[in-house]
């Protein structure tokens, strides 16, 4: 199947239907998407990160869980899938499609999915709408990034700090020096290193296309970026997609921040769920970058209105602990789905001779 998830779109595949060993799996995925290649011509890729991705999707060996769900980061113009990182936007239509394909008993009028993610180990909560025994694509819920209005999927994530990292700060402090330049080094849901946009030079008010096109601000960043990378404990992440950058500025729209993201080498055209979260986190931990140009509201709950170049993503946080070392206990976030085919999806014959395990189709 194919879905859109939150902001991006994705290929969903029954993890039986691929091959076991991750190399064959691999190539079968590079080859059905059509990587690598700038355009993807000769497979079902997008063309872009947010539309090269791919969900793979089991019942649970967990008893706490429903499914199993690993991601699939196919990069467009290299010969790699990426399975490091989580994403909350593909993570999005898991629920609907586990309803789908059987491997969720559907319930009336909400069908809650517990989701472990593979590649992460974290586990969210997916609320389905299930009116009448099926899943429910429209409705009048809204995201910026997305045209129109579709059915609500309300995601709570029950232990996404230290994600990837191991811990939410993986270097213990909420500020640190990297390359000349003050960041916050935190991963909840997604590694992220986060600074204030005037730390390198720009207003994080500029427009997509222009930071996209800016050699001279990605250069910097991957200076930083690699440099991040190791005291993040992820060691060379030079041909890794994490962690991700966000510049942060003060909201201009209404919002409580203001970010450009890069993921990692392209900016954003909005901003990644758990990128979102993690910004969200960084926003009250006392003296970061995020908490110096942020406008947080008071409350131990909290909706944190994420500014970002096609509009804002609201992201709900429960604040424990004390005011001068708050505890994030609790993420959650609203996303929407929609499926948009379902069908065979062949990759190239060559694999068709592969040995027993791999398939010439998905």
């Amino acid at each position: 199947m194919i879905l859109r998830g939150g902001t991006s779109k994705g290929a969903y595949f029954l993890a039986d239907d691929l091959p076991t060993d991750p190399m064959r799996r691999d190539a079968l995925l590079l080859s059905i998407m059509g990587s690598p290649d700038p355009r993807q011509i000769d497979g079902i890729g997008g063309a872009h990160p947010l539309t090269s991705k791919v969900a793979i999707v089991s019942k649970s060996q967990r008893s706490d869980c429903d499914v199993d769900f690993l991601f699939g980061q196919v990069v467009v113009d290299e010969p790699k899938v990426d399975v490091t990182p989580n994403c909350g936007n593909i993570l999005a239509s898991v629920g609907p499609f586990a309803i789908e394909r059987g491997l969720v008993k559907v319930n009336h009028p909400i069908t809650r999915v517990r989701v472990h993610t593979v590649n992460t180990g974290t586990i969210a909560k997916l609320n389905v709408q299930t009116p009448d025994g099926h899943v429910a694509y429209g409705g009048d819920a809204r995201i910026d990034g997305v045209p129109g209005t579709s059915a609500p999927i309300a995601i709570d994530f029950v232990d996404a700090a230290g994600s990837v990292c191991g811990s939410l700060l993986p270097t213990g402090n909420n500020v640190d020096r990297v390359a000349g330049v003050d960041v916050t080094l935190i991963d909840n849901g997604m590694p992220v290193v986060v600074l204030e946009a005037a730390a390198v030079g720009r207003t994080g008010y500029e427009l997509r296309d222009v930071l996209d096109k800016d050699m001279e601000l990605k250069a910097r960043l991957e200076q930083i970026r690699l440099e991040a990378g190791r005291l993040m404990g992820l060691g060379d992440v030079s041909g890794k997609v994490v962690p991700k950058m966000a510049l942060v500025a003060p909201p201009v729209a209404g919002g409580h921040v203001c970010t450009r993201s890069f993921i990692p080498h392209e900016c954003h055209a909005s901003i990644g769920v758990f990128a979102a979260v993690t910004v969200a986190t960084a926003c009250v931990l006392p003296g970061s970058p995020a908490a110096r140009v942020a406008s947080i509201p008071p409350g131990r709950e909290k909706t944190l209105s994420v500014e970002h170049p096609t509009g804002e993503f609201s992201v709900m946080i429960e604040v424990g602990g004390t005011e001068a070392a708050p505890v994030v206990e609790r993420a959650g976030l609203l996303r929407t789905a929609r499926l948009l085919f379902e069908g065979h999806a062949f990759a190239h014959e060559a694999l068709a001779h592969a040995p027993e395990d791999s398939r010439d189709a998905a």
